[in-house]
């Protein structure tokens, strides 16, 4: 959307039926989009690798490497924020707009009063209480003792209740990635392309993802593959994965409004 605000409420676009061929070519769209304009994607991704950076370096002088696990499995939560941005790079890319620096972080910080925070406010509130959870699980699976001696023991992670806590606690961050995915995959790009409100905006995205369940599903495996993949190198992967799947998002979802 540019900067001159609507006040009138836009209306919804359709949804089309998308196939993996849209997958792949909205994948290629997004590298294309990255080499075009790399700066913007390592700055809309840099605050997430020295975030991500910090805390492993935290957790690792404090003796509490295990703590990551959650922030880890929780990590496709948050990314979304950084795909604000990249939206608009994509947008202005497919208008033949120029990509000027204060033109684009105009438009990022005009979206304060809009309705992404209120869709923010809802990713926080999820990955918080996904924190909450995976803490509880925890306790439940290992006991509260293993609370205190994991860090001088890691290993104990893999051995009597270990192995079931960690796959149950993986299959419940994938549920709650799930929703998140659901509310904000053509979600985030409509806020940010037409003047509605978040509810809207989340209805429409999980209409969406319910139309086209298997296809945007296989892409919601392959952002988190992805994003796991690009944090195992001490989150540098991500100056890479973040701005591809970001730019990539954003023409799902014209694929996705086409109808």
């Amino acid at each position: 959307m540019s900067q001159d605000m609507q006040t009138e409420p836009s209306p919804l676009p359709g949804i089309a039926r998308l196939t993996l061929a849209d997958l792949g070519a909205s994948l290629r769209a997004g590298l294309t989009d990255f080499l075009r304009a790399p700066a913007f994607g390592v700055l809309f991704s840099v605050f997430y690798v020295v975030g991500g950076v910090v805390l492993f370096l935290v957790a690792t002088a404090s003796g509490q490497e295990w703590w990551l696990i959650p922030f880890v499995v929780g990590f496709p939560l948050l990314a979304p924020f950084a795909a604000v941005g990249l939206y608009e790079v994509s947008r202005r890319i497919e208008l033949g707009e120029p990509l000027i620096w204060r033109q684009v972080l105009g438009v990022v910080f005009a979206q304060k009063d809009r309705q992404i925070p209120s869709m923010a406010m809802v990713i926080l509130l999820i990955f918080m209480f996904w924190v909450f959870v995976a803490h509880t699980i925890f306790a439940l699976f290992m006991g509260l003792q293993a609370l205190t001696n994991i860090t001088s023991a890691p290993t104990a992670l893999l051995q009597g209740n270990g192995p079931m806590m960690l796959a149950f606690g993986t299959a419940i961050g994938a549920g709650f990635s799930l929703a998140v995915f659901s509310f904000t995959v053509a979600g985030l790009p409509l806020l940010l392309e037409r003047e509605v409100d978040f509810i809207t905006a989340i209805i429409y995205s999980v209409r969406a993802v319910l139309a086209n369940f298997a296809v945007l599903g296989l892409w919601g495996l392959c952002i988190a593959a992805m994003l796991m993949l690009a944090m195992a190198p001490v989150f540098l992967g991500l100056f890479v994965a973040l701005p591809v799947l970001g730019h990539a998002s954003w023409h799902i979802y014209r694929r996705i409004s086409r109808a």
